[in-house]
C-alpha cells in the first residue's frame, strides 16, 4: 500500500502531473507545489495554436477516484466531446478559449467557474457539453 509522498500519513489519491509523486490532499499538493521538480521540462506550446490534448500528462485515474465523485461520465461519452462539430465551432471563439484557459489555470477553480457561468457564451458551451455526455449518442460529429 502506498503512502502520501508529502505527509507520509495517508493513502495518496492524486499524482502530480509534473513530477509524478503521489499525494493525498489539497493541503499536501499546496505544500508540494512550491518544491516540485518536474521530471522533464515542459514543452513550449502555443495555447492559441494547440487544439489537441495530450493524454500523456494526465490519466482519468489521476483526475477522478470513485470515492471522490458522485457522477462519473464514461470515457466513451467524454470522447464524443472531441468529435462534436458544434463544440469545435464554439471553440473557434477566442473569448471562450480565454475563459477556458482562465478556469484551467485558476487556483480556485470553483470561483473561476462561477465567474465564467455569468458569460452567456460559456453557459452555451457548458450546456452543449452536458447534452453530449448525457445523451451519449451525439450525431453532430464530423
Amino acid at each position: 500500500m502506498q503512502i502520501c509522498s508529502v505527509c507520509s500519513e495517508h493513502t495518496p489519491k492524486y499524482k502530480c502531473p509534473a513530477c509524478k509523486i503521489r499525494y493525498c490532499s489539497l493541503g499536501c499538493y499546496k505544500q508540494h507545489k512550491d518544491t516540485c521538480l518536474p521530471a522533464e521540462p515542459p514543452a513550449q506550446i502555443d495555447p492559441e495554436a494547440s487544439a489537441s490534448f495530450s493524454s500523456e500528462t494526465w490519466s482519468v485515474e489521476d483526475l477522478l477516484h470513485e470515492e471522490d465523485i458522485v457522477d462519473k461520465v464514461p470515457l466513451e461519452r467524454l470522447k464524443l466531446l472531441g468529435e462534436s462539430k458544434e463544440l469545435k465551432e464554439l471553440l473557434i471563439n477566442p473569448h471562450l478559449r480565454r475563459l477556458l484557459r482562465c478556469i484551467d489555470s485558476a487556483d480556485s477553480k470553483d470561483i473561476a467557474m462561477k465567474a465564467a457561468m455569468q458569460e452567456p457564451l460559456f453557459v452555451e458551451f457548458s450546456d452543449r457539453c452536458l447534452k453530449i455526455v448525457e445523451n451519449g449518442s451525439q450525431i453532430d460529429t464530423q
